[in-house]
């Protein structure tokens, strides 16, 4: 992972911290009831986004290198969310310097892969976030792009990319090209190893990103590419295949196109804030859930801060309410780790249970980026032989219960008390992303979440 990938999840944290995602409306007086709250003209009403969502599938691509393999395979997650600030689009995404209805100047990140066999990437990581400027033209359905990005050791690139976005019926069509830049140093160490200096070069790309509706939440995800590399590259003894095909397939949860959320955000179901504390245990998921978690003998500790933005109150057309979140997270030091950071994004459901007191069961999905690996997790990881990886997927698991309701006190009605798995995984090795690796790390927390 390149050193500039550090930056990514604090800034993607940060950014949702001092806005939210929700369009405020102005609420017109009332003649005839001067005296209701919503006579008053300071008042806003706050409507849920219309783009968010969260997926999952699999990625197939062919290997252009001179390898006994042919194709490599990865589990990727995707979220995708935007407000007047940022933007995440599955694995890109950025924060706008400067917009308009129709031109954007975003600082720029998207993932970039380095499709090598499998049995190699644990080993050099080479998958990683890029950084640069982007340039984008939005207009009705089409949208042109062009950014100038470097991986973690200027080694520098650029691109140009046209698409459209058509919707017809519970199909959902984006077609794409893009002509790719790449320097003589980033072609010598991605294509030449470090041995053969092909030169700057320019390369292509299109295909087709689909989205189809099944029913209500629920979508399927298919998408086609091609690469066409330069002919410098293909010469090279290290490349076996000028053309590289790539598919994608998953499914997601997305708002439904045929009945949008159009209802006002209700206050219990507003931003929120979480403070948490956790404590590290060397137990594995199923351990923990079945009640037979043991305690870290080094007593490693954390506290976090999340903070939520609503997303839709209903999932399925089940009560569910949807939160897009972002997290800080501090890693207290040790007889044997440093403080360290971590940053978290995600997508987190809540269901409640009314059973006089109003309990909650939350599920949380996205990513983790860690600053240093923690002990608990790299000396898990040693003893299976794998290098570390400091971006894993992320889960939470939580259960509260409503402390207005407990103290029978109105205003603690919008605060909960809980307990939460904070947890990190590679996702059993499926994901080059992660560093092909199987393990992670978990911490018992307890919590209080304010909605406002």
């Amino acid at each position: 992972m390149s050193k500039y990938s550090k930056l990514i999840p604090f800034f993607l944290c940060i950014c949702p911290l001092s806005v939210t995602a929700s369009e405020n409306v102005e609420v017109e007086p009332l003649a005839s009831n001067k005296t209701s709250e919503s006579a008053h003209t300071d008042k806003t009403v706050e409507y849920f986004p219309s783009k968010w969502g969260v997926g999952i599938g699999m990625r197939r691509a062919d290997i252009p290198y001179a390898t006994e393999d042919d194709v490599v395979t990865d589990i990727m997650p995707l979220i995708e969310f935007e407000n007047d600030y940022f933007f995440l689009d599955g694995l890109e995404g950025g924060v706008h310097l400067w917009k308009n209805d129709e031109h954007q100047v975003n600082i720029y990140s998207r993932f970039r892969f380095v499709d090598i066999p499998q049995e190699y990437q644990n080993e050099t990581q080479s998958d990683a976030f890029d950084f640069g400027i982007q340039y984008r033209f939005q207009k009705e359905g089409l949208e042109a792009d062009a950014a100038f990005m470097s991986d973690g050791n200027k080694r520098y690139y650029g691109y140009t990319r046209t698409q459209y976005h058509w919707t017809a019926g519970d199909w959902q069509l984006n077609p794409f090209a893009e002509f790719q830049w790449k320097s003589n140093s980033f072609n010598e160490h991605y294509y030449g190893f470090d041995q053969i200096d092909p030169g700057a070069g320019l390369a292509f790309s299109a295909g087709l990103n689909t989205r189809y509706h099944l029913a209500s939440n629920l979508y399927l995800l298919a998408n086609f590419g091609v690469t066409r590399l330069e002919n410098d590259i293909y010469d090279l003894p290290t490349i076996e295949n000028q053309y590289q095909f790539e598919s994608f397939f998953g499914f997601g949860f997305y708002p439904d196109a045929k009945r949008p959320n159009t209802n006002p955000v209700p206050k219990e179901s507003g931003e929120f804030l979480r403070v948490a504390h956790g404590w590290a245990t060397p137990s594995n998921l199923n351990e923990i859930l079945t009640g037979n978690a043991k305690g870290d003998r080094y007593n490693n500790q954390l506290t976090s801060l999340f903070y939520g933005i609503p997303l839709s109150d209903s999932l399925f057309t089940l009560p569910i309410d949807l939160y897009f979140t972002a997290g800080g997270v501090w890693h207290h030091d040790s007889e044997v780790q440093d403080n360290l950071a971590e940053g978290v994004i995600g997508v987190k459901a809540f269901y409640t249970l009314d059973l006089g007191w109003r309990f909650r069961i939350g599920v949380a999905e996205g990513l983790s980026y860690v600053s240093e690996v923690t002990y608990i997790e790299g000396s898990e990881l040693d003893e299976k032989d794998y290098r570390p990886s400091k971006l894993l997927n992320y889960l939470d698991f939580s259960f509260d219960v409503n402390i207005g309701d407990v103290f029978n006190y109105a205003p603690l009605q919008n605060a909960w008390l809980g307990y939460s798995i904070h947890h990190r995984s590679g996702i059993f090795e499926t994901s080059s992303a992660f560093g092909r690796i199987k393990g992670g790390s978990n911490y018992n927390t307890v919590y209080v979440q304010w909605h406002f």
